[in-house]
């Protein structure tokens, strides 16, 4: 019989996948829909009416549901660091659609970023904390993660035009996802516990808002600039800030063991690392061929 945690990362291994393809269509759907400088809302209204942007989203609505069942089994910091692989299947992929051959140097940097994940889901042995938190706490990440999001749009705003910009929405776009992550938590247990229990759930209401604004955020910040400004930011923020309120909103905790602490610490740099060069060579081959 398959473990939980096991079948849990099997979910998310393929969550990564499907994900990592409605990644690649939307990346294209954003700058290809319009020529024109639109702003964020005009520009997710553009993309309702764009039948490859919603090609997309099917496949990417795919990867959530797997990574919903990954949650409902396995506890968000082990999803969490497997999700990040999604990079890994986004370099072949996007690779094949642009008719051009992946380079040493990111197979390198893939097999970097590999290593480390596999080192922190089996040295960090994350543990499931609860599924739902109360309304105080809510409240309280709300109150510290809001105002930092709301500066990042205002600065994005500011210096539009700039690499920065780019950045600062990537980084809304990456904590929003990081949100959701924690709050498909709430919602697979609500509807384990019946559909009405599930209506009944606040969880279900903000979990699909923070959807559709982390979506509208993504756009925009792929079309604030450059990929190799965008696309490490959100890679790199997703998990951090859903690791974070894992182990702080939901009480799940990592146990690497005696001396486990330093190697832990070590990969997950290492995946930082990995993600950030891989993303950025990925995006850079992108715009040279672009």
């Amino acid at each position: 019989m398959v473990a939980k945690a096991e079948l849990a990362a099997l979910f998310a291994l393929g969550a990564a996948f499907f994900i990592a393809i409605g990644d690649v269509i939307h990346q294209r759907s954003a700058h290809d829909v319009t020529d024109e400088p639109v702003g964020h809302l005009e520009l997710f209204l553009r993309l309702l009416k764009d039948r490859q942007w919603w090609l997309g989203s099917l496949v990417s609505a795919l990867g959530f549901g797997l990574q919903a069942a990954a949650l409902g089994l396995g506890s968000v910091l082990l999803v969490q660091a497997l999700l990040v692989t999604s990079l890994l299947f986004a370099l072949p992929i996007n690779a094949r659609a642009a008719r051009r051959p992946v380079s040493r140097t990111q197979w390198a940097w893939a097999a970097l970023l590999a290593g480390a994940v596999a080192i922190i889901v089996t040295v960090g042995n994350p543990t499931s904390g609860q599924s739902r938190a109360a309304l105080e706490v809510w409240t309280a990440v709300i109150a510290v993660l809001g105002p930092v999001l709301a500066l990042c749009v205002v600065g994005a705003r500011v210096l539009a035009g700039r690499p920065a910009a780019a950045v600062l929405l990537g980084v809304v776009s990456g904590a929003l996802w990081g949100v959701f992550a924690v709050l498909t938590k709430g919602v697979v247990d609500r509807l384990g516990h019946g559909l009405w229990a599930l209506v009944a759930a606040p969880e279900l209401y903000v979990w699909a808002a923070v959807a559709v604004a982390a979506t509208a955020w993504q756009q925009s910040s792929f079309r604030a600039g450059s990929l190799t400004a965008s696309l490490p930011t959100m890679t790199v923020a997703e998990p951090v800030v859903g690791s974070v309120l894992a182990i702080l909103v939901l009480g799940e905790t990592v146990r690497p063991g005696p001396g486990g602490w330093v190697i832990l610490i070590g990969s997950v740099a290492a995946m930082v690392v990995a993600t950030v060069a891989l993303a950025r060579s990925e995006a850079s081959a992108e715009s040279s061929t672009g």
